[in-house]
């Protein structure tokens, strides 16, 4: 009964490995990460450890997308590990581990949480590759307000104010030329000069200007 269970548990891997090595190109993904590449000195130590949290984003990538909640981390199946950190992916059915997730439902859970994965390691597209899916593309900035909108608004505004400023100024030049002209009307209505001598005009009710009350004899000489 030991032997037959110690049979099992070292043939089980054997036959999941070469499963996973057949099929692996058909519907499996190579990953390749570079962890020192993006981090740098900061750069944590890939281990077992490591995979099963990979293992374990790629089984909520699928729960994510199918809503199937059944998945679990041995339906990620890893196969051809390296030590540059590169190996294969395949995802096997939760009601039904010799069967294989076709190839494009897992490329669409991979796009659908890259972004969470990639956060999970510290990773960008570039350095955390799904050799086969293209590099998500950041979605485009959503204004409040349309750029177009801004623009236009500032051009009325600034045509607005020169038309402002412009009736503005032809107010106050037809303001001062109509107060110089009614300056200039009430001298010469009130005072006229003659030979250098300033007189009072009074107006008379014919409509002659009479001078008198001048200031200097010669106009009162017989």
């Amino acid at each position: 009964m030991k032997l037959w269970i110690f049979c099992v548990l070292c043939v089980a891997p054997t036959l999941m490995d070469s499963k996973c090595l057949s099929d692996v190109r058909s519907d499996g993904y190579l990953v390749r990460l570079s962890i020192r590449t993006e981090l740098g000195d900061n750069a944590y130590k890939w281990n077992d450890s490591e995979m099963f949290f990979f293992r374990a984003s790629m089984a909520f990538a699928m729960r994510s997308f199918t809503g199937d909640q059944t998945y679990d981390v041995s339906n990620i199946v890893v196969c051809n590990v390296t030590e540059r950190i590169s190996f294969w992916i395949v995802v096997t059915s939760p009601s039904n581990n010799s069967q294989l997730i076709p190839k494009y439902t897992v490329e669409q859970a991979i796009r659908k949480s890259r972004n969470r994965i990639n956060n999970a390691f510290l990773l960008t597209d570039q350095t955390l590759e799904f050799l086969g899916i293209n590099p998500t593309l950041a979605a485009p900035l959503q204004y409040d307000t349309p750029p177009w909108l801004i623009v236009f608004g500032v051009v009325i505004g600034v045509v607005c104010a020169g038309i402002i400023a412009m009736l503005f100024t032809s107010f106050i030049h037809r303001m001062r030329a109509k107060n110089k002209h009614s300056e200039d009307e009430e001298e010469v209505e009130g005072r006229v000069t003659g030979n250098g001598i300033m007189c009072e005009t009074l107006n008379g009710k014919d409509g002659f200007n009479k001078r008198g009350f001048c200031d200097d004899d010669r106009f009162t000489k017989l």
